[in-house]
């Protein structure tokens, strides 16, 4: 290697060079040799074998500008900034049916019009890539996020949904002892600060492992906690990825302690599932979980007890982590417009059972809450862009365009949100702004399209087609109950002179700040 090609090296990712050069000096003598053979042979590898470059579309406008120069800097922007980005092209372009492209640091995004979405919610997977766009957003290749095993999806749609009133009851009473156990102690006379976001997601990782496991899974403290971790290392690990060159992340990922860490969960994971799933399998058990329903859905490959355990794992950063967001979002929201929160008290005593909970008739009636979460939702949805696509070859559409090979696509859905055209005064927050919808029409689609948990062409936050979010219907009940227990339980607030926290922007996702805090006092009880 030439002493350019190093200097190069250590100037584009200064910290991994160091940790390079500490790492090396422990090394016997032909340890280092063979080190430096490897490194020799990736260098000329990722010189000669890099991907094809990406073909623009010429007289498709590019946000920031076209030229290389602008290109480079708008790529950076879009780590911080995407959302303005997003909202430019959109107003610019999108919303009059055109395309545009946004830089960001996988390159310049093709940004679709809505039109063409029946076009391709069908296409082939190999063709138009669903997965991943995943796996390049976390890193997947070295965090491991990312799977293209359609057991989880499978079994969500015919298992999950279909059984999900039974679940649900099961999940009331993890949120009871969730509440008793995790969140903080408060008195009736005084208020106290609760870290939300932070709650939350521990509420939301038990509550979500007595669906995965039963009781006996969301019990087991070591594989709460992995789960949780799992999701945080592998998410801090994916951006201490992104900051080196494609041809250093496999050094990088073997340096970087929260790449090197996943192993470990993946270990807690079997710890935690294997046995279930071998008592399981000798007695012939099948509880309503979504353990037994992938035992018993799975074929070839999938049968395997680590693989389903590994699956599990996956799953669990799905369904807790944008679950808590959306459910922190809400909180946030409720706090910011007190008003609402008599409203869905009101609504929870006109719904729930006697024993104080919701049935499956009673989530769907809680029409305030559900128009509430929608319209936070609208506001702060956890992605910027969904109906992400890979065109992994040149693809036309009915009308003869054709996307080149190697495009990044997507929908720019909460741009899309913030239409006027589809969403009066769309800067204000209304609450109500759906329910009202849902009581003022008498048109079954336009009622379904009011629902939290609708995935349509103006309300794109849970994607759209076939491979739109198989389960948003048990996190919109997951969601309900978490809040409408807190309401019941706690009046809350914030704190005097704080306003709604923002979300922070991280290229396409749209996220919760963790370090916010609101107030809590308990609610005296008659």
């Amino acid at each position: 290697m030439s002493s350019n090609s190093m200097l190069d090296t250590a100037l584009l990712a200064p910290g991994l060079f160091r940790d390079c050069i500490t790492w090396a000096s422990s090394l016997e003598k032909n340890e280092i040799s063979g080190l430096l053979v490897l490194i020799t042979i990736a260098l000329i590898t990722w010189t000669y074998l890099s991907a094809p470059k990406q073909r623009l579309v010429p007289g498709i406008p590019v946000i920031g500008g076209a030229s290389t120069k602008d290109r480079i800097r708008n790529r950076e922007r879009f780590r911080h900034d995407s959302k303005s980005m997003l909202t430019e092209g959109y107003f610019r372009n999108n919303v009059n049916g055109g395309f545009f492209y946004v830089p960001s640091p996988l390159g310049e995004r093709l940004m679709l019009p809505v039109r063409y979405l029946e076009d391709l919610k069908t296409a082939p997977v190999d063709k138009v890539d669903f997965v991943g766009t995943f796996i390049e957003m976390f890193e997947g290749k070295y965090t491991t996020f990312g799977s293209r095993s359609t057991l989880h999806p499978r079994t969500v749609k015919a298992d999950l949904n279909q059984h999900l009133p039974d679940v649900m009851m099961n999940v009331q009473d993890e949120i009871v002892e969730c509440f008793d156990e995790i969140f903080p102690k408060c008195s009736e006379d005084e208020w106290t600060a609760v870290p939300l976001v932070d709650v939350i997601t521990r509420i939301v990782a038990r509550v979500s492992s007595r669906m995965f496991g039963g009781p006996e899974l969301s019990r087991n403290s070591s594989w709460v906690a992995a789960s949780i971790a799992f999701a945080i290392d592998g998410y801090i690990g994916a951006q201490k990825l992104k900051k080196y060159p494609e041809f250093l992340k496999p050094i990088a990922a073997r340096l970087i302690p929260e790449v090197r860490i996943l192993a470990k969960y993946y270990q807690e994971a079997e710890k935690a599932a294997l046995p279930m799933l071998a008592e399981r399998a000798r007695t012939g058990e099948r509880p309503k979980d979504l353990l037994a329903w992938m035992q018993d859905a799975a074929v070839d490959e999938e049968t395997d007890p680590r693989f389903i355990a590994g699956i599990l794992l996956k799953i669990s950063f799905a369904a807790i982590h944008t679950t808590a967001a959306a459910n922190s979002q809400l909180i946030f929201d409720l706090c910011a417009h007190p008003e609402l929160i008599s409203l869905v008290r009101d609504e929870f005593d006109r719904v729930a059972n006697e024993d104080g909970k919701i049935s499956k008739k009673g989530f769907f009636q809680m029409h305030i809450m559900d128009s509430i979460m929608k319209e936070s939702q609208r506001f702060n949805p956890l992605l910027l862009i969904t109906f992400e696509r890979i065109i992994t070859e040149d693809w036309r559409l009915s009308d003869g365009f054709v996307i080149p090979a190697h495009t990044n696509i997507g929908v720019p859905a909460q741009a899309i949100a913030m239409d006027p055209k589809l969403y009066p005064d769309p800067e204000t927050f209304d609450g109500l702004r759906f329910a009202k919808l849902r009581e003022t029409t008498h048109d079954p689609a336009t009622k379904g399209k009011a629902q939290f948990v609708a995935a349509n062409p103006q309300s794109m936050a849970f994607g759209y087609g076939r491979h739109a979010c198989p389960g948003r219907f048990f996190a919109g009940d997951e969601i309900k109950a978490i809040t409408m227990y807190l309401l019941n339980n706690y009046d809350i607030k914030f704190a005097e002179g704080q306003t709604r926290p923002q979300s922070l922007e991280v290229e396409t996702q749209f996220l919760p700040d963790h370090a916010a805090t609101i107030l809590c006092k308990k609610r005296r009880t008659v």
